[in-house]
This record gives structure tokens, C-alpha cells and sequence, in this order.
């Protein structure tokens, strides 16, 4: 199956980002792709964390969720829609939520950013201090689905950006084993520069899969700078496609043969795990 992975530079305006996304997203499916996926935040880029109450959504609704749902439909192929902020009960807090949709549209999985990104990043004078904590709530479960390409089903696990740090979540996605992961992310540029292919490519090796992280990628006009190196890595850890900063779409075959290989000749997933 071809897959697809999407980089953007995403601005304040909601409205550019869903045109955008929207291209992007046919370059994808008219490359041939059978799951496309977009970055974290692709609808929006805020100048301060509080204004992603301006755009969020509530589960189920909305422009954004409307759009991708029909993109799915329309092209006919599985469409990670990177992560948009939804709105909760508590006027107060959103999630970060990276929704699925099928190739006939409906919903398939929601997966809640468990690990929220906090960090003092440093430069002249005080330095500047993410923490989505403060209007965000995480969530609490691991999720995967099921994509059929019409020869076989793959199960592909969901992560977002920060969880990229925490092994222990991708482990508990290899029960059972997924084929991909998806990694829609919006890596700070020095973080990024220090950590980004290191991270996935460990993920990739220590769990035998594919990795898809959709990525943002340049100089958003919020001030932020994003690494991008929007990237597809195979099971013994090979970055088969890369796309390093500014919009794009990057393509690669996902092979069952070589995922087969690489986990018959090295089972590492047949151990048991440490409690």
C-alpha cells in the first residue's frame, strides 16, 4: 500500500490551513496514495496557546472535521487527520485529538494526546516556555485501527509529536502489533534538530513497524519555527522518504515481504515483557 505523508507550514488563519490541507491532500491521493496523513496542527498555529479555543470543534462537528471526512470520501483513501483541538465538557480545557477517517468517509479512531509537550526553550534574554498543559487535557488511552488496502488489513497505531519520547506507548501498540505507526508532529526546531530522525528511527527498529510522521515544517508567521524532516521509516529503521522543511508531499510503498523479514529473522516482538 502507498502511503502518504504530508508537511505544512501552518498559519494563524483556519480558513488558508483547511485550503491548503485540502491540496496537499489530492497531490497526495493523485501520487497514488491509499493513506494520507497531515501534521499536528494542521488547521491551525496559534500566537498564543489560548487561541486554540477561536477554532476548536466539538467531537463529531465543524468545518475541519466535515472537510477531512469528505476528502476521505471523495478520494477514496484513509486520511489521518494529523490532530485538531476539540472541545470538552470543561469550558476551560481542549484535547488534542488526531481523528481517522475511512475511504468512505465515516470516522474510524480518535486518539487523545497522552503526553503533552512542556519545555523551556532556550535563547536571548527569557526563554520561551511551552506547556500544553495549560489548556489542554490529556488522554489516557492507546489507540490503533484497521486499514484493508484490498489485499490486506494493516493495523496502524496513533501517536502525536511529544509521545514520540515515551517508548513504553508504542510497546503497548504492538499488542498486537501494528505495521504502522503514525507520528503527526509539530517539533520545535531545536528539538527537532537534536532528537527528531534519532526518535523515530528508534521507534521504528524497536518495534519491527513502519513509521509515518507528517510533519510541520518552516517559519510560521506566529514567530514559531518548526524542524519539519517530514519522514517514512521502514522496519529495520531505513528513512525511505523525506521531505526537510517547507510544504510537500512525501510517498513510500509499505511491503509486507520486507516487514516479514525484518521481524522473522530478528523476532524481537516475541519476547516477553519486563513488568
Amino acid at each position: 500500500m502507498r502511503i502518504a505523508a504530508v508537511q505544512m507550514v501552518s498559519s494563524t488563519s483556519f480558513e488558508h490551513n483547511l485550503q491548503r490541507a485540502e491540496a496537499l491532500v489530492r497531490e497526495a491521493a493523485a501520487a497514488g496514495a491509499k493513506l494520507v496523513a497531515l501534521p499536528e496542527n494542521f488547521a491551525f498555529m496559534g500566537r498564543a496557546d489560548t487561541d486554540k479555543f477561536e477554532i476548536a470543534e466539538a467531537p463529531g462537528a465543524g468545518p475541519a472535521q466535515a472537510l477531512m471526512a469528505g476528502l476521505a470520501a471523495q478520494l477514496s483513501v484513509w486520511l489521518i487527520a494529523g490532530s485538531l483541538p476539540l472541545r470538552t465538557g470543561d469550558s476551560t480545557r481542549l484535547t488534542n485529538s488526531c481523528l481517522v477517517y475511512g475511504p468512505n468517509g465515516a470516522p474510524v479512531a480518535r486518539y487523545d494526546k497522552i503526553h503533552l509537550f512542556r519545555y523551556d526553550e532556550p535563547g536571548e534574554g527569557a526563554p520561551r516556555r511551552y506547556d500544553e498543559g495549560a489548556v489542554l487535557v490529556a488522554g489516557d488511552a492507546p489507540q490503533s485501527f484497521l486499514a484493508d488496502d484490498g489485499e490486506r488489513q494493516w493495523r496502524v497505531g496513533l501517536s502525536i509529536c511529544y509521545d514520540l519520547r515515551f517508548p513504553e506507548l508504542y510497546r503497548t501498540l504492538m499488542h498486537p502489533p501494528c505495521e504502522l505507526i503514525a507520528v503527526p508532529s509539530a517539533f520545535t526546531y531545536t528539538t527537532g534538530r537534536a532528537h527528531w530522525e534519532l526518535l523515530l528511527r528508534a521507534r521504528a527498529v524497536e518495534n519491527q513497524c513502519y513509521v509515518i510522521a507528517p510533519a510541520q515544517g518552516g517559519l510560521h508567521d506566529n514567530g514559531r519555527r518548526t524542524w519539519g524532516h517530514t519522514m517514512i521509516v521502514d522496519p529495520w529503521g531505513e528513512v525511505l522518504a523525506q521531505q526537510p522543511e517547507q510544504e510537500g508531499v512525501v510517498t513510500a510503498v509499505l511491503d509486507p515481504a520486507r516487514l516479514d523479514e525484518v521481524r522473522r529473522r530478528l523476532p524481537c516482538l516475541e519476547h516477553r515483557r519486563l513488568r
